[in-house]
Formats: C-alpha cells, sequence, structure tokens
C-alpha cells in the first residue's frame, strides 16, 4: 500500500488540477445559430454568419434595442467580438453588463461598454445617472481600434471595481464610488437609435470570478 501512495497522489492532483481548469472556463453565451439562452425584440435583431446583427443598412432605427440574457451574472470577465457599420459620426452600441430591463419599456438601466462616435471604449450609465462615468483618450485607441471591421471588447467587472479593454488596449479603470449601484444583472448587445446602422457580435464568452471573502 505505501508503494501506491505517491501513484494516488499523482492522481489526486491531476483530478484536482482538471476540476480547477473546469471551473474556470469561459461559458459560451451564444451558441452562434439560435438565440436560445436571450430575450429582445427580435425583430430588431437577426442572425447572420454566426453572429447576432442589430439594426439594419436599410432604415433607420426607430429606437434603442437590447437583446439580453435570460440568466444575471455578478463578477465575471466578458470577451465579446463586434464589429459597427454605419456613418461614424451617427452610429452607436454597446455591450450592457449588470442591468436590468426596465418594467413595460424597451429600455434598460445599467453600465454599458460603449462603441460607435466618440464613445469607443467608454463607460456609460444607461438610463440610470446617464453620463459616461469613464473614456480613453481616443488618439490612443485609434492605434488599436479597427473601424468597421472585428474588434475585441474585454469587460471585468469584479465588486465595485470595472475594467474594460479593446483589443487588449486599456480604456477604463474605474471604481464605483457611489452606493447602491446594482453589482448584478444581465448582460445585453445594443443597437442605438438613428439613422441606419449594424452592431454585430459573436463569440461571446463569460467566466465568473469568486466573490472575495
Amino acid at each position: 500500500m505505501k508503494r501506491l501512495g505517491p501513484f494516488f497522489l499523482v492522481l489526486f492532483v491531476i483530478a484536482s488540477f482538471s476540476a480547477l481548469i473546469a471551473a474556470v472556463k469561459p461559458i459560451r453565451l451564444f451558441d452562434g445559430k439560435s438565440f436560445k439562452g436571450w430575450n429582445g425584440n427580435l425583430q430588431a435583431f437577426r442572425l447572420e454568419s454566426g453572429a447576432i446583427v442589430g439594426g439594419t443598412m436599410n432604415a433607420a432605427i426607430p429606437r434603442n434595442e437590447f437583446l439580453c440574457t435570460d440568466k444575471e451574472y455578478s463578477d465575471f470577465i466578458l470577451r465579446a467580438k463586434f464589429k459597427l457599420l454605419g456613418d461614424p459620426a451617427k452610429a452607436n452600441a454597446g455591450i450592457q453588463f449588470r442591468t436590468r430591463r426596465i418594467p413595460n419599456n424597451h429600455e434598460v438601466i445599467g453600465y454599458q461598454a460603449d462603441m460607435g462616435q466618440d464613445y469607443w471604449g467608454a463607460l456609460y450609465d444607461e438610463s440610470r445617472r446617464k453620463i459616461v462615468l469613464a473614456r480613453p483618450k481616443l488618439d490612443e485607441l485609434n492605434k488599436v481600434l479597427k473601424r468597421n471591421e472585428w474588434n475585441e471588447y474585454t469587460i471585468q467587472a469584479e465588486g465595485n471595481h470595472i475594467r474594460l479593454s479593446i483589443n487588449g488596449f486599456q480604456t477604463v479603470d474605474y471604481t464605483e464610488a457611489e452606493a447602491g449601484i446594482e453589482q448584478s444583472g444581465c448582460i445585453c448587445v445594443q443597437i442605438h437609435a438613428g439613422p441606419a446602422s449594424e452592431a454585430w457580435y459573436k463569440d461571446i464568452t463569460i467566466e465568473s470570478i469568486a466573490k472575495k471573502k
């Protein structure tokens, strides 16, 4: 039995490591082929080429529209690829997080990782304080931002600390100072009201972060 001890120890270490890897493996929020796990106005969103597409290039966007996850999340790292098409001076969209729908309304309340116009990489407070909470220097972001092409947003929310990055460039490092601001909610993708435009989203994954005790 003593000679078997190290063998069982190795098996235990391997099993523990495998369990750890499984625990931190990112979860796909979008399966690339259906709206399963999401809710919203499906007249404003469609599926195309493995992506969620909000809006259209054939008509104006009459109002803000949000496609949201059925589940809620609190502390996490979210990654999503996106591209925004349309007039660069007017097209706008974003990824909502720690968000809730307003009852009997098409709007939502929560943080938004913004995109478009002069809001690229900014953290906006949608329908709540209605202000830009933090934003990057666009001349620096423009060095890595690929307009009209695929980019990747990384959103890290942990307690009252929020960090945003686009294509690996950190755009926001923000600490929420106001008490009572929600630290959990759903994830949404947006197309903003305005002239004809499209917001594309794909490869949306989330990795939960254990809350600190």
